[in-house]
């Protein structure tokens, strides 16, 4: 059960608490993240003005995902901080792929409270999210009969209607595909490291599923135009509350920790999970005082008290396991599924997530090169002549 959480009480403990403040030297901290809706850049700026720091961050009008941020942060050669993004793009950080930022060594002062969610010395995590398969078990859905696969493609087989995303980019959606894609792993095959048949399951989900034109799939469900959907568990407890309180549906989805019109689809191969990350870029002319100052503002923001403001306020998990233990008597059912993310892909001796981090520019080309996810299934492209397609250019770009 989720406890009850006074934030202006927080923010005048974490107030208290900071006695650094940025006010002896009036350095801004440039931040990027693809964590900014307007609501979070705006929490985030008025909590820092209050612990005493001074930032800016772009807000998802100017900034829109990981890469855009990442390339924005290579780009302008300004950042002091990045958070959110995955393991994967922090993958690509930490490895040079950005020749323009560079991660320095640092290690906070709760570094030790978030498990396995962290690069050592680089980056650490904040809030892990994954990708969720819920499904209606009222009479808008399965009337009662459970979901079971063993793998997330087994949905194109199961009977219902199922929503299914408009376009290849962004995170949620990719992160779907990784789900979808992850019982079809080949490190042999030229298809971006994915049997054929992986592609063929992909295309039958995009063209069988139906294509609302919502941005994700918790309102057709809500609606009850399809009958399993898929979402991402940071937002997804407060939206089922206030999708039912808001009167905008005849027959919404009911309950969040104990769910009663609706089910998550156990699924045997887990669900692909991701945490974000922040870290401290390097900056040239950034002098040691204003470091510290930069070095200040990330362990404030990722101590206990402000993650469990954050995860209070945007319904997100902590990593930190203090932060978590300060909103939930125990952890959620949505954080309770198997983490594929972190199995061994046979044959390539590595974890899926970073076989993800591997392939997904061949992925995305794929996705892009082939027409997946068209916005309207009455002009949907041809399907594919599987046998006769040539990989090499396919996982390339245009």
């Amino acid at each position: 059960m989720k406890k009850f959480f006074a934030f202006a009480l927080v923010l005048a403990m974490v107030a208290s608490l900071c006695a650094f403040t940025a006010s002896a030297e009036d350095y801004t901290i440039r931040i990027y993240s693809n964590s900014n809706s307007s609501e979070r850049t705006t929490w985030l700026i008025e909590a820092a003005k209050e612990a005493g720091f001074t930032i800016k961050i772009d807000d998802n009008s100017v900034i829109s995902g990981d890469a855009q941020a990442v390339q924005a942060a290579n780009e302008n050669k300004d950042a002091d901080i990045i958070f959110g993004l995955n393991e994967v793009r922090w993958g690509q950080l930490l490895n040079g792929v950005y020749e323009n930022v560079k991660i320095m060594d640092w290690t906070p002062s709760w570094a030790d409270k978030v498990g396995d969610y962290k690069f050592d010395g680089k980056a650490y995590g904040l809030v892990i999210q994954n990708i969720l398969m819920l499904y209606r078990t009222d009479e808008k859905g399965t009337n009662g009969e459970k979901l079971h696969f063993a793998h997330w493609a087994d949905l194109v087989d199961c009977g219902y209607k199922w929503y299914r995303q408009n376009k290849v980019t962004g995170t949620t959606n990719m992160n779907i595909n990784n789900a979808m894609l992850y019982a079809f792993t080949d490190p042999t095959s030229p298809a971006g490291g994915i049997s054929v048949e992986g592609w063929k399951i992909l295309w039958k989900y995009c063209a069988n599923g139906d294509c609302t034109g919502d941005k994700y799939g918790l309102d057709p469900l809500m609606r009850g135009d399809v009958q399993v959907s898929t979402y991402y568990s940071s937002s997804l407890y407060g939206n089922i509350t206030i999708g039912g309180a808001s009167g905008s549906f005849d027959n919404p989805l009911r309950g969040t920790l104990t769910p009663e019109n609706w089910a998550l689809v156990e699924i045997d191969d887990g669900t692909y999970y991701i945490a974000e990350y922040i870290g401290i870029a390097e900056k040239e002319g950034r002098t040691p005082k204003q470091t510290e100052i930069v070095k200040a503002f990330a362990d404030w923001f990722g101590s206990a008290e402000v993650q469990a403001a954050w995860g209070d306020e945007f319904d997100s998990y902590p990593c930190n396991e203090e932060a978590a233990a300060e909103l939930y008597d125990e952890v959620p059912a949505i954080y309770t599924i198997k983490n594929c993310s972190l199995t061994e892909v046979e044959g390539a001796g590595m974890s899926y997530a970073d076989y993800v981090g591997e392939h997904t520019k061949e992925w995305t080309n794929i996705l892009t090169n082939l027409g997946f996810y068209w916005p309207d299934n009455s002009s949907a492209p041809a399907e594919p002549d599987w046998d006769n397609l040539d990989w090499a250019t396919l996982t390339q770009a245009k």
